[in-house]
């Protein structure tokens, strides 16, 4: 592996830290993450290289096995959750401490990987000097190792006694087990428990963080119509068709919803013919066809994302409002299935970026605003926001996750387990 240059923030120099907003304990925690950095890219260069694919369950526990020595140096309790054999997820890795001093913190990360064992192995690679590449380096092993040298160097200078901090680290978050109910129970029942949650997905750089991401839910719109011979389509007796009336109701929901700002619906699957065949547990449809035959039957498969329950439930009305104006011959409805919820922008979240926000200004690395929250998908944290005050994109930059040469910022990476480790120690005193 070629030499790895940390970036050494501005505030530090010759041997000295300039900001004025620092502890003495506060500027030794910096000292102590740099110290630390070799260590922690060692970390992320072998989860890297242990597929963890969300449906390789070996590859899964074995990565919750090699975190879960890591945070017992870190002075931390772990367990594993089982999960029933019917969801066919690997479980999740729970790490702890309990105490009464300062906020009760959870620590929001995941094992698994878009990247399963039949597609392309991508293995850690330096690609300079400063920039790494490797299945899951920025999504999100990198954040995992974000929060475990953190709480290393915290429990290193004895900074750890008494506070009360839950790790818990999901093994299916890039596909949840379904249902969600079963899959995420005791993740829900323990965040329930803390008065913050910090999410360590991706960081868009080290200006931005996350107060708030959208949720996803899905819809299948499924059409019925008269059928008969082309030549007598649009008439009174036969109508319009299915396919006809389907391609009316998507373009209806284009025309009337896709301007509102952090509201998209995506039709994913459309199918139609003489004959149909819809496997929902597949998402494939198979369809047969002929110029002549007007089209008795439509299904159309879509996601629809939202920033908040009421935007959600109002979009849903209104999809169902044009579904319901059937053109003549034909007949639609349209059902929805709840997925992630919203991760809502509330105060208690800008008031926790307000705290990020002058830890940043104090490492002299500047200000730290609230991202687009319509450029983040749903994410874990999203289940429990509603119960705490709740941040996410605090893990590691870099680019193209979920992508063939998804890479990480290491000139980053060392300033943003800085700022996380600061972030844990003023809120736990």
């Amino acid at each position: 592996m070629k030499k790895i240059r940390f970036c050494i923030p501005a505030l530090l120099l010759a041997g000295k830290i300039f900001s004025q907003g620092l502890s003495a304990t506060e500027k030794q925690i910096l000292l102590e993450v740099n110290k630390a950095m070799p260590a922690a890219v060692k970390l992320l260069e072998t989860s890297v290289n242990i597929n963890s694919g969300t449906l390789n369950i070996e590859g899964v526990r074995k990565t919750g096995a090699l975190f879960a020595k890591e945070f017992e140096k870190a002075g931390l309790q772990t367990t594993w959750i089982n999960l029933p054999d019917s969801l066919k997820r690997a479980g999740h890795l729970v790490a702890y401490r309990k105490g009464k001093q300062g906020k009760k913190l959870f620590l929001i990360g995941h094992l698994d990987t878009v990247f399963e064992p039949d597609m392309p192995f991508t293995p850690f690679t330096m690609l300079n000097d400063s920039t790494a590449t490797g299945q899951g380096a920025n999504d999100m092993k990198g954040g995992d190792v974000v929060i475990i040298t953190a709480l290393q160097v915290l429990e290193k200078l004895n900074l750890l006694q008494q506070t009360d901090i839950t790790v818990y680290l999901t093994g299916d978050e890039e596909k949840s087990g379904r249902p969600t109910s079963v899959s995420r129970a005791d993740f829900i029942e323990r965040a329930k428990q803390a008065d913050i949650a910090l999410g360590f997905e991706g960081a868009s750089g080290l200006q931005t963080i996350a107060t708030g991401r959208r949720g996803s839910s899905d819809w299948l719109l499924e059409v019925t119509a008269k059928t008969g011979h082309s030549a007598g389509v649009f008439g009174q007796g036969v109508g319009y068709g299915a396919i006809y009336e389907a391609a009316r109701i998507v373009d209806r929901f284009r025309q009337s919803l896709s301007g509102e700002q952090y509201l998209t619906f995506n039709p994913g699957l459309i199918a139609g013919g003489s004959e149909l065949d819809y496997d929902a547990a597949k998402a494939s449809a198979t369809a047969l066809g002929k110029t002549n035959i007007i089209s008795p039957k439509v299904v159309v498969t879509g996601d629809l994302r939202f920033l908040t329950e009421v935007q959600k439930e109002n979009a849903r009305k209104r999809m169902r409002a044009i579904a319901d104006s059937s053109l003549n011959g034909t007949s639609a409805k349209i059902t929805f299935h709840d997925g992630i919820p919203a991760m809502e922008p509330t105060n208690g979240n800008e008031q926790l970026r307000q705290v990020v926000d002058r830890i940043s200004n104090d490492m002299g690395i500047g200000p730290t605003r609230a991202g687009d929250p319509g450029s983040r998908g749903a994410g874990d944290i999203s289940y429990i926001a509603k119960y705490v005050d709740a941040i996410d994109g605090l893990g590691a930059s870099g680019k193209g996750a979920h992508a063939a040469g998804e890479t990480i910022n290491l000139k980053q990476f060392p300033v943003l387990i800085q700022r996380a480790a600061l972030l844990i120690y003023r809120l736990t005193r």
